[in-house]
């Protein structure tokens, strides 16, 4: 089982947001008194703290997978729904968070940083907080919004001020046992080191850490051996410090051929932006294990060719601790430089306030082709916001989420892309909302009364128009026509006959009755006495 985990995926799910409530308070004198629905609660964000007393993220190795609290539903008579607790997740201090591309949300070289990695779901609102004077009973709310689901990444780099490098079993674990209370695994064989150790080294007034990396070999840049798993955990020290093995017995070997090999690693390792290099780093050499005589006449001979290249040399042994006292003043002196110069440099950055254009919207329309035309997609986090507050079972709802698309200006933006009625409009990235678009040109919503959960809008129009009229009159007049013509074939056939005929009277009456009858029923029903007299009828 791993003991020592320097590289995490988190998997995270914020929780959601609680539903509206749609509610009428109903008393004994008042059963209709208005509506009281409250709003849900939000969910719970997921956060991650860095902690000081927290030192490594093997907890997120054996459970990657962290989940909060939903927000409560609202309730009748005005009640919210509760808001649950955020998700506090303790990391240690250096840990670098980005998403799922690679991007740096945050790099937390800091005790106390907070970072929401999850934003939790927005409540819904209930049905007596969208009441106004225009519409003073809506039947419906607002459902709460889904917490933020994804991937995050978590890469701990130690934040030490000192790094020791060199070769395996060169003597950087027991150089950290030497100056410091750290108790590394030491052992007589190469790679005894899986994972860089900490030590706290007190030199005089000025108390910094110290951290052995992992073995540097030849090709550690390309991934050889353990050096390129580990090389990240330089990346924020102040000076380096290079461990020299003058007591190898490796054929091929000497102080001076590791040094190169470990510079040539170090400078093919790369930085990220805005840090500096490596190599331009404050940099000491130690040549340890002087308390081999062979080893300290080696180092005698190659010291004056170190101090030739610029380098400040001490020659040490961490199993007597001789040169330990004057190298750790050596490296506090460096330490406190360094921080003296980052205090100059990290000056409280100027915050410039710009204010929102005029014509910046919150939204976007994106044009894409498609095999039956056009698809017009909504982009934007108020639209796909409204669009996943919607119950879409309720016309009511429907038709609010319409009147506040229109007025964000969706609609004036989707004519200036080229939709026109009956276009494919999606509301969302990937697989959003898909409408067959039917434009609105004015938002009546606050005029219209209807029963509750209904929206009158959305049924067929049937007022009559002028057009209408005069249809309906032509159509009278050729019923009246068709009437005419019928009778006249019926007296030809001698079905009845007129008075010059030999008519009788009743004959003539029943006559005369059915062509009323003819023309009573050919004709539409009677207007309104209120509605004002079609235009073009008969007087």
């Amino acid at each position: 089982m791993a003991t020592f985990v320097d590289q995490v995926t988190l998997h995270v799910n914020a929780g959601n947001g609680g539903n509206g409530c749609v509610s009428i308070k109903r008393e004994k004198f008042k059963p209709l008194a208005g509506p009281d629905g409250g709003n849900g609660g939000n969910g719970g964000d997921i956060v991650l703290v860095s902690d000081a007393s927290t030192t490594t993220i093997l907890d997120f190795h054996r459970r990657p997978h962290r989940t909060s609290e939903n927000g409560g539903p609202g309730m009748g008579d005005f009640r919210n729904g509760f808001s649950s607790e955020e998700l506090e997740l303790n990391v240690p201090v250096g840990t670098v968070v980005k998403d799922d591309e690679g991007n740096v949300l945050a790099d937390m070289v800091e005790p106390g940083i907070r970072v929401v990695v999850a934003a939790g779901g927005q409540g819904g609102l209930g049905n007596a907080a969208l009441a106004s004077s225009k519409r003073k009973a809506p039947g419906f709310a607002l459902l709460g919004t889904p917490g933020w689901e994804g991937d995050v990444y978590l890469e701990l780099k130690t934040v030490a001020d000192v790094a020791l490098v060199g070769y395996p079993s060169a003597g950087k674990s027991s150089l950290v046992a030497a100056m410091s209370a750290a108790k590394p695994k030491i052992a007589d064989y190469p790679f005894t080191t899986l994972h860089p150790n900490l030590g706290v080294v007190q030199a005089g007034e000025t108390r910094y850490t110290i951290a052995d990396v992992p073995g540097l070999i030849e090709g550690a840049s390309e991934g050889k051996g353990l050096g390129l798993e580990f090389l990240r955990h330089v990346e924020r020290c102040s000076a380096l410090l290079h461990v020299l093995d003058c007591a190898t017995l490796e054929p091929g070997r000497d102080p001076l051929s590791d040094l190169d090999i470990i510079l040539g690693e170090l400078a093919a390792y790369p930085v990220p932006e805005g840090q500096i290099p490596l190599l331009d780093r404050p940099q000491l050499i130690a040549l340890n294990k002087i308390d081999v005589p062979e080893a300290r006449e080696l180092a005698d001979f190659v010291r004056p060719d170190l101090e030739a290249r610029g380098y400040h040399v001490f020659e040490i042994s961490t199993a007597s601790h001789e040169g330990l006292q004057g190298l750790s003043f050596a490296l506090a002196e460096i330490v406190e430089k360094a921080r003296a110069e980052a205090a100059e440099v990290a000056a409280a950055p100027r915050i410039v306030i710009r204010p929102k254009a005029v014509d910046e919207t919150d939204f976007r329309v994106k044009v894409e082709g498609g095999s039956f035309g056009n698809i017009y997609r909504v982009l934007g986090s108020k639209p796909e916001r409204w669009v996943a507050q919607t119950d879409f079972t309720n016309e009511e709802a429907i038709g609010f989420l319409a009147d506040r698309l229109a007025k964000l200006g969706v609609e004036d933006e989707l004519f200036r892309s080229g939709a026109v009625a009956g276009s494919t409009v999606v509301i969302g990235a990937a697989n959003g909302i898909i409408f067959d678009w039917e434009p609105t040109l004015t938002s009546t919503a606050e005029l219209v009364t209807a029963p509750r959960g209904t929206d009158p809008r959305l049924n067929p129009n049937e007022r009559r128009t002028n057009q209408t009229r005069r249809q309906r009159y032509v159509e009278l007049m050729d019923a009246k026509a068709a009437a005419r013509a019928e009778l006249v074939r019926e007296k030809e056939a001698g079905l009845w006959m007129d008075e010059a005929d030999g008519l009788t009277e009743p004959d003539y009456d029943a006559a005369d009755g059915a062509i009323a009858d003819s023309e009573r029923a050919a004709a539409p029903a009677p207007a309104p006495a209120s509605a004002p007299a079609d235009e073009g009828d008969p007087a």
